[in-house]
């Protein structure tokens, strides 16, 4: 299981492609907070759900000084696919070596269906401008977690 941030701590850099093969590091981000989230797999129902409800909210969380990242073990061409198909605005970047969702404590044993399994656990952490984590939710749902956020972050 990998350590899961808490408040304070130093986000974990990382660089990794876009839906368009260009590299998207946080550290391009400095100056700005971001919520990075973490989701199983491109077009599956509920990271569509999520990833639409980021895009839905994009521009008031803009407003309110966010920039937001979608990370999962997909390659660039399925996000790709997944962008056009769902029309997202929200940046995704693939970590198909899963480095960075570990480093996030993203990814580990989880319960799926009454099962224990190793994958990626839906969490989000948000950065601050000085890089580190302000928030961390993990094994968030789908459903309702974006309005969950913008509550919790007062957007």
């Amino acid at each position: 299981m990998s350590e899961r941030l808490k408040p304070g701590d130093t986000a974990p850099a990382f660089t990794l492609p876009d839906a368009d093969d260009n590299e998207v590091s946080l550290a391009s981000h400095q100056g700005r907070k971001v919520i990075v989230y973490f989701y199983p797999a491109a077009l599956t129902p509920g990271c569509t759900k999520q990833a639409c409800d980021f895009t839905d909210n994009l521009e008031a969380l803009a407003s309110a000084g966010y920039d937001v990242i979608g990370v999962s073990p997909d390659k660039p061409e399925k996000l790709a696919t997944f962008r056009e198909k769902e029309d997202l605005k929200v940046t995704l970047v693939g970590d198909p070596s899963k480095e960075t969702l570990a480093a996030y404590g993203a990814f580990g044993e989880k319960k799926l269906y009454g099962k224990t399994v190793t994958g990626v656990i839906r969490s989000t952490v948000v950065v601050g401008e000085d890089g580190r984590v302000e928030h961390a939710f993990y094994n968030v749902k789908a459903t309702g977690h974006v309005a969950k956020i913008m509550r919790d972050l007062g957007v």
